[in-house]
């Protein structure tokens, strides 16, 4: 019997792979774009012709000489890695050596380059399989331009079933927008059909960033933490031949819940030693670090950027590397819970929104004599004290009770201006904190006497814990309760809401709720003052359980431009 066992010509071979890295124009951007940021650049113009199937990238970064020009089109070539212990030191978005390999197969390549410090630039085109067609020399200025000519022209069939060329496009904006997160320093300029199309400009922080990638959310919405964090305790035992790093980074973005929120989990965003990967279990985390923070169906906004050590990583998961495999991921899991609710809390890094950089409001600084709401110019990293807490939270006293309007909201003195707390929500905060940290059930005499339960509420009752038991016909004895239902008159109300279904969490959000201090409910100084400092201890101050903002923030700089005192000042100084 013949054998049915062949090998595969060279040319099916190179489609394979090629369709395994390039499927569309945002993947060419994409392999593209790393390309020049391994080669250093700092500028990088894109430019698109859709209609015509056509790329270009251009960069100013390190360029090539001839001799790199000619091999860099050759199957598996590349400058980033020599041999398999590598693979456990990279430090560099590209290694595999596929990409203008694959390009050769699927379109026409050219490429332009002149390196840093080189007298000549040099243009080569490339044939089928990477080999050099064209040498000449050419004038440009040290870098690189790559042009992607008639992509997918020799296999028709791809073009049918790519997406429409809009649809192409929003893909090239959102890869181009990912990239700029990892690396905020860059400068873009993205061009479509000889027309620029839009830019990015650099930042010297991802959080700085963002407002130019989504308009609608401005700086004062966003949080931003950096943090030194140490390799996980086994890192490092078993490798040979590996590099490892003392400490890793993790940067993150988050929006703060009583400010901005999406409709769906499209800016949960984790990014890893650069580029964005996908990672379904730190995603996962993100997510539940924020639960009982936003609203109902509503998503947060957060950018996670890890630093980590490359013994850690393993990027050959997916030949795109979108996907990975990491070490130690409980380790990395609670660092990222810890740095959220970091960023959530009430500090002295965030207690004020961002202060006035201008000229105005430096001669206001400098000629205003400081009132009851003034900046506080004290560094907070300067702490005299070392021995404050350990993620820089405000003393308790740094929130100040000053009145209560319409025995609902606290009036709220602080370093940089003033609050409104709504009572209500920021006593259930600090409930639905103590029960999820406490969650106690204490007996009750006489026992509680329910009527007409159905068995899915007598299930749900003894779901969370409750110790019920039939009393007689259609009567329910309950024996024990929540620890904070145990004075309330409508105890039996409560109950019976409890047993209207859900989670333990949603019991413990229906017992804080119910328990927590009524608005309407006078209070004096004393009482006001001790719900302000059990609140900002709490680890998300700043929304209810159900995702409702707890206070309005009215900032000095907010009081000056109201209060226009600024025009008096800059008219004694001539402005």
């Amino acid at each position: 019997m013949a054998s049915t066992i062949q090998a595969l010509p060279t040319e099916v071979v190179y489609l394979i792979t090629a369709g395994e890295v390039i499927d569309c124009f945002a993947s060419v951007v994409r392999e593209l774009v790393e390309n020049s940021l391994d080669a250093g650049a700092t500028r990088i113009v894109v430019s698109l012709w859709p209609q015509q199937w056509r790329i270009r990238v251009a960069d100013n970064g390190c360029g090539m000489n001839l001799d790199d020009l000619q091999q860099a089109a050759t199957a598996h070539s590349t400058s980033k890695i020599r041999s398999s212990a590598d693979l456990w030191k990279i430090n560099s978005l590209g290694f595999r050596g596929e990409a203008l390999h694959s390009l050769t197969t699927l379109a026409d390549l050219e490429i332009l380059s002149r390196p840093v410090g080189g007298k000549l630039g040099w243009r080569i085109s490339y044939g089928d399989g990477g080999e050099v067609v064209q040498v000449e020399v050419t004038a440009i200025a040290p870098g690189t331009v790559v042009t992607v000519s008639h992509l997918f022209g020799n296999c028709s069939s791809r073009r049918q079933g790519l997406p429409t060329a809009a649809q192409q496009m929003k893909a090239v904006q959102a890869t181009i927008h990912q990239i700029a997160m990892c690396h905020p320093h860059l400068t873009w300029q993205i061009w479509q059909n000889d027309r620029q199309w839009f830019t990015i400009s650099p930042a010297s922080t991802t959080g700085q960033l963002l407002p130019q990638i989504l308009p609608q959310v401005r700086q004062g919405d966003l949080q931003e933490v950096k943090l030194e964090i140490p390799n996980p305790p086994n890192s490092c035992t078993d490798a040979i031949n590996r590099v490892c790093t003392p400490h890793s980074a993790l940067n993150l973005v988050v929006g703060l819940p009583d400010r901005c929120h999406r409709h769906r989990p499209d800016w949960v965003r984790v990014a890893i030693n650069g580029r964005m990967v996908k990672t379904p279990e730190l995603e996962q985390t993100i997510l539940s670090a924020f639960h009982r923070t936003l609203p109902r169906d509503r998503y947060p906004i957060c950018f996670l950027h890890l630093a980590i050590s490359p013994d850690q990583i393993n990027w050959n998961r997916n030949p795109a590397k979108t996907e990975i495999y990491l070490n130690e991921i409980i380790y990395w899991q609670e660092q990222i819970t810890q740095a959220i609710n970091q960023a959530l809390s009430i500090s002295s890094n965030n207690l004020k929104e961002a202060v006035h950089t201008t000229r105005v409001s430096k001669l206001l600084k400098a000629a205003e004599a400081k009132g009851s709401y003034n900046f506080n110019s004290q560094n907070p990293n300067e702490n005299p004290n070392p021995s404050t807490d350990a993620i820089n939270r405000v003393s308790p006293n740094s929130l100040k009770a000053v009145a209560q309007v319409s025995n609902t909201y606290i009036v709220v003195e602080h370093s940089g201006g003033m609050w409104l707390v709504e009572q209500h929500i920021a006593h259930e905060r600090v409930l639905y904190e103590q029960l999820c940290d406490n969650w106690q059930l204490v007996p009750v005499e006489p026992s509680i006497i329910l009527y007409q339960l159905s068995p899915a509420q007598v299930s749900q009752l003894q779901r969370i814990g409750l110790e019920i038991e039939p009393f007689g016909e259609q009567l329910w004895a309950v024996r024990n309760i929540p620890a904070p239902l145990q004075q309330r008159d409508d105890c039996a109300e409560a109950i019976l809401e409890l047993s209207w279904g859900g989670d333990l969490q949603t019991a413990q959000v229906a017992v804080a709720c119910r328990s927590a201090i009524r608005n309407g409910t006078p209070m004096n100084q004393q009482e006001m003052q001790t719900l302000l400092d059990n609140w900002q201890r709490t680890r998300n101050p700043r929304t209810c359980p159900h995702g409702r903002p707890i206070y309005l923030s009215l900032e000095e700089s907010a009081l000056a431009r109201f209060f226009r005192r600024n025009w008096v000042v800059g008219k004694s100084h001539g402005i």
